[in-house]
């Protein structure tokens, strides 16, 4: 099997790395629209990659392909993908608005063409181990759902004013995956937020450390907190309490958090410093199961519609922060 992978930035590199390392994959072949770094990005990886010219030779020639391009450039690509009748995994999001989103959710759906979404905590191993046992009935009624998640280190203060605020970057994931987890619409959002870290994430018109608060359909609440600084290490875990157990993800050895407990855990030396290493597992099992749905063994556990609940719900926690009251959304009755 040949996959391709269009951008050889970080994430891209980082990707075709994993790639090559499947048995199921024979050759990993790198495009990236700056001139050469296809080129480069293959002689650093080593055998088994091969960098070629243009995004055609990239679709005619691969099984499968992963865009990990600029967002702006997703829409394009994506439909140059479904053209090709290629399947395609793409970083998220795959449109930086909803009409656009929208419109190429359609167009995906027509096409026939599998498009998973690059939510990597749909394939990290603990979360998909949570959404199984939530399915089972082995959790119960769910009362309450917590999350928390920290960068370690502020993103560079140039890139804030393109990220699209704290709840399209860095909670995304969490409003893509507690509603998966949960399994019901969200009907009511709220969200609050203050500049505590730095006067650059005011500038850009943000804010660096926000809560928010989503009812959903069954009763049920989830809090989720988010921050661009935490002094001790990445931090990214999600509690669900129920009926019948509470459950965690993100608790272990390498968690940035000290106990005061006589016998609690203190913070190892080798805490998480940032999300690929916080998020190893999941982006193995990323690249495992995309080659799977590209040979037909495997469900698409990251659809492009599902895709569309994580951008209202930032774009109703945006609108809820600005005006300071709860906001009803789309699932609501």
């Amino acid at each position: 099997m040949r996959i391709g992978v269009a951008g050889v930035g970080r994430i891209g590199t980082m990707h075709a790395t994993n790639l090559a390392a499947l048995d199921q994959v024979d050759e990993v072949l790198l495009f990236d629209p700056v001139a050469g770094r296809a080129a480069q990005a293959a002689d650093q990886l080593g055998a088994g990659t091969v960098a070629v010219d243009d995004l055609a030779g990239l679709l005619a020639a691969s099984d499968g392909v992963l865009l990990a391009t600029p967002t702006n450039t997703h829409p394009e690509m994506l439909r140059a993908a479904l053209a090709a009748g290629v399947p395609t995994l793409c970083e998220k999001p795959i449109a930086s608005d909803l009409a656009g989103m929208t419109s190429l959710v359609a167009d995906i759906e027509a096409s026939g063409v599998d498009v998973l979404v690059g939510f990597q905590r749909r394939f990290d191993p603990a979360v998909v181990e949570l959404h199984r046992r939530i399915r089972a009935g082995e959790v119960g009624d769910i009362y309450l759902v917590r999350s928390v998640g920290n960068d370690a280190q502020p993103p560079d203060f140039g890139y804030l004013p393109a990220s699209g605020g704290i709840y399209r970057d860095l909670l995304i994931h969490d409003l893509d995956a507690v509603p998966w987890l949960v399994g019901e619409p969200v009907v009511e959002v709220y969200a609050s937020g203050s500049v505590l870290v730095h006067q650059a994430f005011a500038d850009a018109d943000d804010v660096d450390n926000t809560v928010v608060m989503l009812r959903f359909a069954g009763g049920a609440h989830a809090t989720l907190a988010g921050g661009r600084h935490d002094p001790l290490g990445y931090d990214h875990r999600i509690e669900v309490f129920g009926s019948k157990d509470s459950l965690a993800v993100g608790l272990d050895p390498r968690t940035p958090l000290t106990s005061l407990e006589p016998d609690g855990p203190k913070v190892a030396a080798d805490v998480y410093p940032g999300f690929p290493e916080r998020f190893r597992r999941a982006y193995l099992n990323e690249m495992a199961v995309f080659v799977d749905v590209v040979a037909g063994r495997a469900e698409n556990p990251s659809p492009a519609r599902e895709s569309l609940v994580s951008l209202r719900l930032a774009e109703a926690c945006e609108a809820s922060r600005r005006g300071g009251v709860p906001v009803r959304t789309e699932g609501a009755a």
